[in-house]
């Protein structure tokens, strides 16, 4: 057998080995689970199926769909990214520091926000590929570094008399459906098709599966690691971004504990922690789940301080399927 005909083989031998980890996977009862607590709180308040409730719950989950979306790619090679809501709130200043006191325009402070973002991804990914840390160690480290440059950069003080034009992004409709809903679709098929048509994208399922087979394989795993945590701080700058033109400011403690809600809806979309798995349909109906879920407490009139024991529950719970599907495999 020829050196060629083995590359042929070890290429074909990836591919299906990322095809049959992601087809294991399924988001159809996540819908169906999301489905049915809509039903039970139409039932349970009559304003929850209103068009303005409902699109409300879908412009306040995009946010944290987008951050999702990058965390779940992250998760798929078995890594986390805990600085995605430090990150959020940085490049949301960074963009509308740019618009107000660099005197840049709208295009380049959202372009120079979400630069800070990919720089902080891909310093995420050479601490992770160069130093050898954990996943969790260097993006533990960058949170802090994220968040204590947003008080740096604003003082504290939230940044205002944003461009009227940039506010369109955030609080925008194209039709009846909020602006930052159409973005979140809009990402969620990209990367959808970016992971399941590219070979990069099988390469991704393949390194959560079995990192050292893939090395075998002639696959650069440090590059493709940079890759991904540099996809996963753009997301998270692109969301604050479109959250700061939601609010209509730049807020230095925006995002604060995204990070916990990002990761809790790429498990309950049906992703592994153990890597390998995951989809971004999964992940946009995890992050719905949440959003119908704090919109329910709301109408239910449960306290705050409840509602955080609530969603902390959920989250233990979502990772303890994780733990008990992966035992059972």
């Amino acid at each position: 057998m020829n050196t060629q005909t083995v590359q042929n083989k070890n290429k074909f031998s990836l591919g299906k080995f990322a095809l049959d980890i992601r087809n294991s996977s399924s988001s159809f009862n996540i819908l169906l689970i999301l489905i049915a607590m809509c039903i039970v709180m139409s039932f349970a308040s009559e304003n929850f199926l209103t068009s303005s409730n409902l699109f409300s719950v879908a412009r306040a989950f995009s946010y944290i769909a987008i951050v999702a979306i990058g965390e779940c790619i992250v998760i798929i090679t078995s890594g986390v990214d805990l600085s995605v809501g430090s990150v959020f709130g940085l490049c949301g200043v960074i963009a509308t520091l740019a618009m107000t006191s660099w005197g840049m325009g709208i295009i380049p402070g959202i372009i120079i926000g979400t630069i800070a973002g990919i720089l902080f991804g891909l310093i995420n990914g050479l601490l992770i590929t160069k130093t050898k840390l954990p996943p969790f160690i260097a993006t533990l480290g960058t949170l802090s570094v994220a968040r204590g440059l947003c008080f740096v950069l604003t003082k504290g003080y939230p940044i205002i008399n944003l461009p009227k034009d940039f506010l369109y992004l955030g609080q925008g409709y194209i039709g009846p459906i909020p602006v930052p809903v159409v973005v979140m679709l809009l990402i969620a098929v990209l990367f959808s098709i970016f992971l399941n048509r590219t070979v990069t994208g099988r390469r991704i399922f393949a390194l959560g599966g079995n990192e050292e087979a893939t090395r075998i394989c002639g696959v650069n795993i440090d590059r493709l690691k940079i890759i991904v945590y540099s996809i996963s701080g753009a997301l998270a700058g692109f969301a604050g971004i479109v959250t700061a033109s939601r609010l209509g400011l730049g807020q230095p403690t925006s995002g604060v504990g995204y990070e916990l809600d990002a990761v809790a809806a790429v498990i309950i979309g049906g992703a592994s922690m153990s890597g390998g798995l995951g989809t971004m349909s999964g992940t946009v109906f995890g992050a719905a789940i949440m959003g119908v879920l704090r919109n329910a407490l709301v109408l239910l009139n449960v306290s705050a301080y409840w509602q955080q024991v609530v969603i902390g529950l959920v989250i233990i719970v979502a990772v303890a399927a994780d733990q008990l599907r992966k035992g059972k495999k």
